[in-house]
């Protein structure tokens, strides 16, 4: 950890962050995909399993034991399943941001989507031995 990231607070980070499953091959395949359509340079990113990643986990009370789900903390509030995946795509660059529409479908049926999704993700896309390593050009933008 840097001096920078040990001096922050929850009033000091960054107002978008996506905490997401390091070991997770899906996972790594949509920071990657959020970081090429985030030319603004909006979101930062942190794994779930790095201090940082389980410091925010606990401070939103949600479990980093079974983390199942995207979160993105934005503005000092925790975003889970489909709302964070909406929220995140709510800033992309177009025409990725008009996937915000799917907000009108009740959260409860969105989240049933996402939760099939979650469970099968390391059957489906496979899971790595260890945490993502980030490319680096997007290595600026990871709190850890």
């Amino acid at each position: 950890m840097n001096e920078l990231q040990a001096a922050m607070t929850p009033d000091t980070l960054p107002k978008r962050i996506v905490i997401f499953d390091g070991v997770c091959n899906l996972c790594e395949f949509s920071v990657n995909f959020i970081y090429e359509r985030d030319r603004d340079g909006k979101f930062t990113f942190t794994p779930a399993q790095s201090s940082l990643g389980s410091k925010l986990l606990q401070h939103y009370k949600l479990n980093d034991e079974t983390l199942d789900t995207v979160v993105l903390v934005k503005n000092g509030r925790a975003y889970t399943r489909s709302s964070a995946a909406l929220e995140i795509a709510s800033e992309l660059d177009i025409p990725w941001s008009f996937l915000q529409l799917f907000s009108v479908i009740p959260q409860f049926l969105r989240d049933q989507v996402y939760d099939v999704i979650a469970r099968n993700r390391y059957r489906w896309f496979g899971k790595k031995e260890s945490c993502m390593i980030p490319t680096p050009e997007i290595k600026a933008r990871f709190l850890e």
